[in-house]
């Protein structure tokens, strides 16, 4: 018997998101020594980071059919071991053609890490401990943000930008090898105390015996339509912000690439902190007696106000100033994520929820990358003024959506 084992399963969640997170990472944190190698324009990598993002989109809803369907420990695996054998490829690129055909890649593989870490969680927490579980795993993102610019930054100093990619992509296989020895069912596994497990059925719902529904009946359901508006509107922030802060810093701020790595990891640490910060304090609230959808939504509306602090970044004269703004709008994605993601394990059954989950990341990858190729536009022709601007004010217009379509769970599925 393990004691507390869904918190071990939990942790492995947020390795694989921080592993997911660094194979990411490593093309952002690098972006200005290859664009400059490759003479890559702002729309070339608008470009390669468009073909990341239609992968991801693709499979998003993709991935949640194959969770659903193969299982939560078989449908990982497969996840981890393509998006693992994608970051490699990276090394062997000479182009931006050759990058963008490697970022299809690996986004093919990396959309299923939320669908299957959602559907982990709603298989293994009940609903008063859910939104701090996918803050846990959720950080991982961030944590993965924090160590890739110091860790690329180091191993390109010491063996070259090719080895990056090497070494970083290597790192899924050996989570890989721990996940099929942990990860089974809660009634199926061998670890588990009677407590934990009689813990985890007094507080969920038995999923229904039905298989999953066909994905194009969820949007028969209003609260589907929400999930993926909003996220729509809001996710593309977080891309900025992942994506193009490095070359933010580099063209407009002049930091070295040394610099980025001593301080681009900064609003990613505190990224981190919103993951637990938000999701403790919805779970706070439910433990309080308050609706598990009506807590998540009051915290996700006020970290969307909070989200604002990003448009003023951009016109602060130190770039000390503009960093601890960009560092707050961060903290409030964050806490905004934890709960959005949390929200259809609430809404919906388990035999759905990684279906529901993967419907939402769709809406979250079609903003995505169209904002990816907005970006790039924007700021080859004018500036990042809009761009900032325009980050700040989404947020907000996502919450309201929400507000307005997710009025309670879904009780017909």
């Amino acid at each position: 018997m393990i004691r507390g084992l869904r918190w071990w399963i939990a942790g492995l969640l947020l390795v694989a998101t921080v592993i997911n997170y660094v194979d990411r990472q490593t093309l952002s944190v690098l972006a200005p020594e290859l664009r400059d190698r490759f003479h890559m324009s702002n729309v070339d990598y608008s470009r390669i980071l468009f073909a990341f993002m239609l992968a991801y989109t693709f499979m998003q809803s993709g991935s949640g059919k194959i969770m659903d369907r193969l299982g939560t420990r078989l449908g990982f695996s497969l996840t981890i071991a393509w998006w693992s054998v994608a970051a490699m490829l990276h090394a062997v690129a000479n182009s931006a053609l050759h990058f963008g055909f490697f970022r299809f890649l690996l986004g093919l593989g990396e959309a299923g890490n939320w669908p299957g870490g959602v559907k982990a969680v709603a298989e293994w927490f009940p609903p008063k401990e859910r939104a701090f579980a996918v803050g846990l795993f959720n950080s991982g993102s961030c944590l993965g943000a924090v160590i890739a610019p110091p860790l690329v930054v180091w191993i390109t100093l010491h063996a070259g930008w090719r080895m990056s990619f090497m070494l970083t992509g290597c790192l899924g296989f050996f989570w890989l090898l721990l996940w099929l020895v942990m990860y089974r069912l809660p009634h199926q596994h061998r670890w588990i105390s009677p407590g934990e497990l009689e813990h985890i059925r007094r507080g969920s719902a038995e999923a229904p015996a039905a298989a999953p529904m066909p994905w194009i009946h969820l949007f028969r359901y209003r609260q589907a339509w929400g999930l993926l508006l909003a996220r729509m509107l809001a996710d593309p922030v977080w891309w900025f912000y992942v994506f193009w802060l490095p070359e933010y810093l580099k063209r407009e701020r002049h930091f070295s690439l040394e610099m980025i790595g001593y301080f681009a990891w900064i609003p990613f640490l505190t990224a981190d902190l919103g993951n637990f910060a938000g999701g403790g304090l919805s779970s706070l609230l439910v433990k309080w007696g308050w609706p598990a959808v009506r807590a998540r939504k009051a915290v996700m509306f006020a970290s969307a106000a909070v989200m604002l602090a990003g448009i003023p970044a951009v016109r602060a004269e130190s770039p000390a100033l503009a960093v601890a703004l960009i560092s707050l709008a961060t903290f409030a994605y964050s806490s905004w994520a934890t709960n959005i993601l949390t929200l259809p394990a609430d809404l919906f059954p388990q035999n759905v929820v990684a279906s529901v989950s993967g419907l939402s990341g769709t809406g979250a990858g079609i903003g995505g990358m169209t904002f990816m190729l907005v970006i790039g536009w924007v700021v080859e022709h004018f500036s990042y003024v809009p761009v900032f601007t325009a980050a700040g004010v989404m947020p907000l217009i996502a919450a309201s959506l929400i507000l307005w379509n997710v009025r309670g769970a879904v009780s017909d599925v």
